[in-house]
């Protein structure tokens, strides 16, 4: 009999529900985590528990993600200056402190998905079904990764591990640690193919190993390991949408805390928060992709794009991106390729929307017509990246990465929560911007 994700969930849901904090009385009615890690039904609700961390609801991972990254790096305006958390966010500097609930949600979000998700891939590796197994994996090792990428984009030391005297460690090794899960997640997978049975009872939408291979690519790439990132790049099928959908039940998170309220944030303008010289061009599509103009109640520009609605499907990762990642390793390699970094730019710049996979095109047909050299071709792909991947929660990696000015955001990394300082006293000091 097929099983669908839903009862999964539920499972892993009631699991959850009683370990979470101690009980004074036993309740019949629910699994018990033994019950759960050790069959494939309690397995597979709590991966897809994982996909529901990650990215449903106010307080998810990619919402507050999408929010702070946004605010800090001038992509988004608030609306409205009582929700504090974003006060901190727009206000900058000092005024971002461990009190941040958003922050809160993305560092304890992360650490339940590492944590909930090694035990998922430790079990994983004793079911006799290898093809169900290697599923399991690959999809629990996404959001492993993405939770890891997570951490390290917006702390300079991210934990080992959960308790009360968990070390601290650079965050590149957060990146090298997602790289490392991925690799034997997709070691996994190629000694036995993923079985259909797995990906049935799944939510749809997610290509497992193209999203592997383009998280591969993205957190190699913020780690400097150009050949990796390249050659994972390079193994993407561009054609091939992976995404996070919806439904009636489970909403968008954007549109349903953002778009829908006009009460939190809005795209700050047409500039997308870029300085002269790296906005986009007046005729660039990407633009009118990403926001609408509002003529009768301010502000005057509004969410479009992935935002648009309740049952607008979320990219995890967009074809150009992977394309960009290309590109910047064809420059920054020992020999760096700039004919071949510019061509891939030319595309970019002079695809339509019709042409891309998500409709994200700037059908400018001039493409690129600057300078052929390592320093302009890296500004280009900032600015391309900016653009292309706008709300995506990656620009504050960039900036740093692709070393911009301080003065163009307004913080460079965050303070560690209240709670992880109070319980953990190797937590770093604070960084001063």
């Amino acid at each position: 009999m097929k099983i669908t994700y839903k009862i999964f969930l539920l499972i892993a849901i009631s699991a959850i529900g009683i370990t979470g904090c101690k009980k004074d009385f036993d309740n019949p009615n629910a699994a018990t985590e033994d019950q759960v890690f050790s069959s494939v039904q309690g397995l597979t609700g709590v991966a897809i528990s994982l996909q529901k961390i990650y990215v449903s609801g106010l307080t998810g991972s990619y919402y507050n993600i999408v929010d702070a990254n946004g605010l800090v790096t001038n992509e988004l305006f608030l609306v409205n200056p009582g929700n504090i958390p974003e006060l901190q966010f727009s206000t900058g500097g000092n005024a971002v402190d461990g009190t941040n609930t958003v922050i809160a949600n993305i560092w304890s979000n992360a650490n339940k998905i590492i944590y909930d998700g090694d035990k998922v891939l430790a079990a994983s590796e004793m079911l006799a079904d290898k093809n169900y197994a290697s599923g399991l994996i690959g999809y629990t090792t996404i959001f492993k990764a993405l939770a890891l990428g997570s951490l390290s984009q917006f702390w300079d030391s991210i934990p080992t591990g959960i308790g009360t005297n968990v070390k601290f460690v650079p965050r590149v090794d957060g990146y090298n640690r997602a790289v490392t899960a991925i690799d034997k997640a997709l070691a996994a997978i190629s000694a036995n193919a993923i079985s259909t049975s797995f990906t049935a009872n799944i939510p749809p939408g997610i290509s497992i190993i193209n999203t592997l291979q383009a998280l591969k690519a993205r957190y190699a790439l913020f780690a400097g390991s150009y050949t990796v990132a390249l050659a994972a790049a390079n193994a993407v099928d561009l054609t091939v949408k992976s995404s996070f959908t919806f439904d009636a039940l489970n909403i968008n998170p954007i549109y349903q805390f953002a778009t829908a309220t006009n009460n939190v944030f809005q795209p700050i303008d047409s500039t997308m928060g870029l300085p002269i010289g790296l906005r986009p061009d007046l005729l660039d599509k990407r633009v009118p992709f990403y926001m609408t103009i509002n003529t009768s109640i301010a502000p005057r520009f509004r969410i479009n794009g992935f935002g648009a609605t309740a049952l607008t499907p979320i990219p995890i990762y967009l074809p150009d991106e992977v394309r960009l990642i290309i590109a910047e390793c064809l420059v920054r390699q020992a020999t760096p390729d700039l004919a071949g970094a510019k061509l891939i730019l030319d595309f970019i710049l002079k695809q339509t929307p019709a042409a891309d996979p998500y409709g994200v095109g700037a059908d400018l047909p001039l493409g690129y017509t600057g300078a052929i050299d390592a320093a302009s071709l890296l500004t280009e792909i900032y600015r391309n990246r900016s653009i292309e991947l706008y709300m995506s929660g990656l620009k504050l990696e960039d900036m740093r990465r692709f070393n911009r000015p301080l003065s163009e955001r307004k913080r460079n990394f965050f303070p560690y929560p209240f709670r992880e300082r109070d319980n953990n006293p190797n937590t770093p000091p604070d960084p001063a911007f």
